[in-house]
C-alpha cells in the first residue's frame, strides 16, 4: 500500500534533485527520505532514482510516474478541501434543549440568527420546562435556570446576575390598580405555574436588605411557562417571571415592571454540557451568541 508521505517525499525529492534538501524542507532525517523511497521502489517493484555519491536523478521509470504521482497527490488535495471546512464555517447537527418561555421568546431568534451565519449546519431544538438529563437524552447541550449544583456536568454561565421580575399588563392595572407593597400582592390575582410537581405560590422579594415572603393566589394555575407569560399579556393576573422571558414584553409594552425597587429571587441561566469533550466550535459559538444577547439585557435592565 502507498504512503501519502511516501508519495510527498518522492516528488519534492525529485523537484530538489536531493534527499537531503527534501529531508530539511519537511524536518526529517535524511535516512527517514531514503527509506520512504525506498518502500516506493518495493511497492512500485521498479527503481526510482539513480543514485551516486554526487548526485541524484530519476530513472527513466521514475521520469514516467512522476507525474502520476503529482496528480495522485493534487487530487487527493482537492477532495481534502471539499470534505473540510473552513475555520469559519461549522457542519453538522446540533441538538438543543431549551425551556419552553425562554427558548421561543428569545433563544428562537438567537437561534435563527446563529444558523443564518452558519448555513451548513443543522439545529434541532427541544421545548419543554422539564429539566433535561443531559446524560440519557439525546442532546448535546440544554439550556437551564438555576445554580450548577451537579458537578457531573459542565455547566458555563450566560446570565448569572438574572432575576424574577413581577409583570401585569397595562389593562389589568388599569383595571384593578398597582401594588405598593408586597403584602399588596396577597389579594391580587397571581399567575402560578407547577414545576416537577411543586406549585410555585410563594415569592420572595428583597429590598433594602429585608426579604418578603408572600403567600400568593389566583383562578389558574399551568405547568407550561410560555402558558403564563401569554396569560400576563392577556391581562389575567400578575407573573412572577425570570427577566430573559419578559424583557423583550416589558420594552414593547406589553408588560408593565411592578414593584420595581423590589428584586425578585435569582434565576442564573446556564448552558449544560454533559463532558467538555462536547465543548465543539459549533457549541462554543453558540454559548458566545446567546451570552451576548442575554448579558445585554440585563444590563439593560440596570
Amino acid at each position: 500500500m502507498l504512503r501519502l508521505e511516501d508519495l510527498t517525499l518522492f516528488v519534492r525529492a525529485a523537484a530538489l534533485s536531493s534527499f537531503s534538501e527534501a529531508a530539511r524542507e519537511a524536518g526529517l532525517p535524511p535516512a527517514q527520505v531514503s527509506s520512504a523511497i525506498k518502500r516506493l521502489e518495493t511497492a512500485l517493484n521498479i527503481r526510482l532514482f539513480a543514485r551516486s555519491t554526487r548526485s541524484l536523478r530519476l530513472t527513466p521509470e521514475g521520469e514516467t510516474w512522476l507525474p502520476y504521482a503529482t496528480q495522485m497527490l493534487e487530487t487527493m488535495q482537492a477532495g481534502l478541501q471539499q470534505i473540510q471546512t473552513p475555520d469559519d464555517e461549522i457542519r453538522g447537527t446540533l441538538q438543543i434543549a431549551v425551556p419552553s418561555d425562554l427558548g421561543r421568546n428569545l433563544l428562537l431568534g438567537i437561534f435563527r440568527q446563529f444558523r443564518q451565519r452558519h448555513p451548513a449546519l443543522k439545529l434541532r431544538i427541544l421545548f419543554s420546562d422539564q429539566v433535561t438529563d443531559v446524560f440519557k437524552d439525546p442532546v448535546d447541550v440544554a439550556f437551564r435556570y438555576g445554580s450548577n449544583e451537579d458537578a457531573s456536568y459542565v455547566a458555563l454561565p450566560i446570565a448569572p446576575d438574572n432575576r424574577r421580575v413581577l409583570v401585569a399588563s397595562p389593562d389589568w392595572i388599569a383595571k384593578n390598580g398597582e401594588p405598593a407593597t408586597p403584602a399588596d400582592l396577597e389579594k391580587c390575582d397571581a399567575l402560578t405555574y407547577v414545576l416537577r410537581g411543586r406549585l410555585f405560590d410563594r415569592w420572595t422579594l428583597t429590598a433594602r436588605g429585608e426579604t418578603h415572603e408572600v403567600q400568593v393566589n389566583g383562578t389558574i394555575i399551568s405547568d407550561d411557562a410560555e402558558v403564563i407569560r401569554r396569560l400576563a399579556i392577556a391581562g389575567e393576573g400578575i407573573a412572577n417571571k425570570s427577566w430573559l422571558d419578559v424583557s423583550e414584553d416589558v420594552f414593547q409594552g406589553r408588560l408593565k415592571l411592578l414593584l420595581p425597587d423590589y428584586e425578585g429571587d435569582g434565576v442564573p441561566l446556564n448552558m449544560i454540557c454533559p463532558h467538555r469533550k462536547q465543548l465543539s466550535p459549533a457549541v462554543r459559538l453558540l454559548y458566545e451568541a446567546v451570552k451576548e444577547r442575554c448579558e445585554a439585557l440585563v444590563q439593560r435592565r440596570g
